[in-house]
């Protein structure tokens, strides 16, 4: 593979990491609204199909003419996983815990 084949497979990569941004930053402020929420089932519904529509929109274009791309925007998808997934791990640990106390008297 050609630097010039490499280089243009950069913008796939920025394009997947945007994508998995989006989904899992979704997902994250999804699950963050959605349990304190009066109508959760409609939220975490509603938000999964916006969030994988816009995903599948978002392969679809920056993949359709080519499997490398298509590829390259994966890695950059899961890249964007990992780093979500562990900015999320420390805010989840530097705050502090709130148990609600549940009665069994209903």
């Amino acid at each position: 593979m050609e630097m010039n084949e490499v280089l243009s497979l950069l913008p796939a990569v920025f394009a997947g990491i945007v994508l998995g941004v989006l989904f899992f930053g979704g997902l994250w402020l999804t699950v963050r609204k959605g349990l304190d929420s009066k109508n959760a089932t409609l939220i975490f519904m509603g938000s999964l199909i916006i969030r994988m529509a816009i995903v599948l929109l978002g392969f679809y274009y920056v993949g359709a003419d080519n499997w490398q791309k298509m590829m390259a925007c994966l890695g950059g998808f899961l890249i964007a996983r990992i780093v979500i997934t562990r900015i999320t791990k420390k805010e989840i640990q530097t705050k502090p815990t709130i148990i609600k106390k549940v009665n069994d008297e209903n």
